[in-house]
């Protein structure tokens, strides 16, 4: 196992084993929020990490399953927070644990007794994950926010739009889960790796404004060039080119086009049955308001599955635009497996991996529904959870 944790004692046989996967051995105690705190540690623990989520709930709950998909792989333990007992009980865990993962605003879980300083006392090398949009520090660190506020003030909202229009939020993939889950899991696992070398854990701070900020590097240097113009809708990637645009059909569905080279731009004017010699320079940018306005009469005389099969196997990046129910059943995402469609759809664990292949481990559960077969799967066996329960700690 790369990521060894130590353990308790011995648990004897797990009900409830986690799946394997590159991640199998690493130990982490996930304080429950939302968004994208729960999303990079279902990343985990998809990978195969031994993850307890640690929340506000009944230990008595039952097993059914819930719709929090972000909540899948890994049991929920009912922990309260405030208690005594209940601190202690997460100080425990720590002392096994590889990462402690929360997404509080700045200073609760000092408040709480368990900020990076109190858990390092009981384990030097964990790795403490702190998940916040303005980050720990600065002028907003204690303000309310969303995915929208945090990608406005990285700059990362304001490109994203047509011309003439107000931006677009892009739901909440840019900042939530783009800036600031997968932040945190490459944050998280790099500061792992430095522990085993160095014998000490660190605090990761993933701020949502810094993740986002880092996803803007490439427009930021296409600005910094020259190539880019700080104005909406009139740049290559942001439906300024009339070849990397979205184009309704006759059938009232879309296409994608995303012809940026050349030679894929060739084979879209083919399929579109437009002759290039009639056309200005494809990076003319004083020709791509006309040049659009010729594409977009074109798509609507065709549906969408008329032009899917003209481009069908043809390599001038059309594709349609599916519903995210359309792309859980359609060939080409079934090919792969990409989608789980056994019950609740539900995309699958990714990246793939040729050797140790992650899996959803568990479907997501009430809140406490965990509690008995996660604590017993961390050494904590049914006498000490019935003492822990006498005093309060489950809530």
């Amino acid at each position: 196992m790369i990521f060894g944790g130590t353990n308790m004692e011995s648990a004897g046989n797990d009900p409830s084993p986690h799946a394997s996967g590159p991640l199998d051995g690493l130990k982490v105690v996930e304080l429950a929020g939302i968004g994208p705190g729960p999303y990079a540690c279902m990343l985990l623990a998809d990978l195969g990490a031994d993850v307890l989520r640690i929340e506000r709930g009944d230990a008595d709950a039952d097993h059914e399953t819930t719709w929090e998909l972000l909540n899948r792989s890994r049991p929920s333990v009912a922990v309260d927070l405030k208690n005594a007992a209940g601190r202690d009980l997460v100080l425990k865990l720590c002392e096994q644990a590889d990462v402690l993962v929360e997404g509080f605003r700045p200073g609760v879980t000092e408040r709480l007794g368990l900020g990076p300083e109190d858990v390092a006392r009981h384990n030097p090398r964990l790795v403490y994950g702190r998940m916040t949009g303005y980050g720990q520090d600065g002028p907003n660190a204690q303000r309310a926010g969303h995915d929208i506020n945090y990608i406005a003030v990285s700059g990362a909202l304001w490109p994203m739009g047509r011309k003439g229009e107000s931006p677009v939020p892009p739901l909440n993939l840019v900042g939530d889960f783009g800036g600031g889950s997968l932040f945190l899991v490459f944050g998280v696992l790099a500061a792992v790796i430095s522990a085993r070398t160095s014998g000490e854990g660190q605090v990761v701070d993933a701020a949502m404004v810094d993740g986002s900020a880092s996803l803007m590097t490439l427009s930021h240097a296409l600005m910094n060039a020259g190539f880019w113009h700080e104005e909406r809708g009139a740049n290559l990637l942001d439906t300024g080119a009339p070849f990397y645009e979205v184009y309704e059909t006759r059938d009232g569905q879309y296409v994608a086009v995303g012809a940026i080279e050349t030679k894929f731009y060739e084979e879209l004017l083919v399929g579109l049955g437009i002759k290039g010699s009639e056309l200005p320079a494809q990076f003319d940018r004083e020709s791509w308001p006309a040049t659009k306005e010729l594409f977009a009469a074109t798509f609507r005389e065709k549906t969408r599955d008329e032009w899917t099969e003209i481009f069908e196997g043809v390599d001038a990046c059309v594709t349609p635009v599916l519903t995210p129910r359309e792309a859980a059943r359609h060939h080409y995402n079934t090919a792969r497996d990409v989608f789980s469609v056994d019950g609740d759809i539900q995309p699958q664990p990714a990246p793939r991996f040729s050797k140790t292949p992650g899996a959803i481990g568990r479907s997501p559960g009430k809140a406490g529904s965990g509690t008995r077969e996660g604590l017993l799967r961390w050494g904590i066996g049914p006498k000490h959870q019935e003492a822990l329960r006498a005093e309060g700690a489950f809530g």
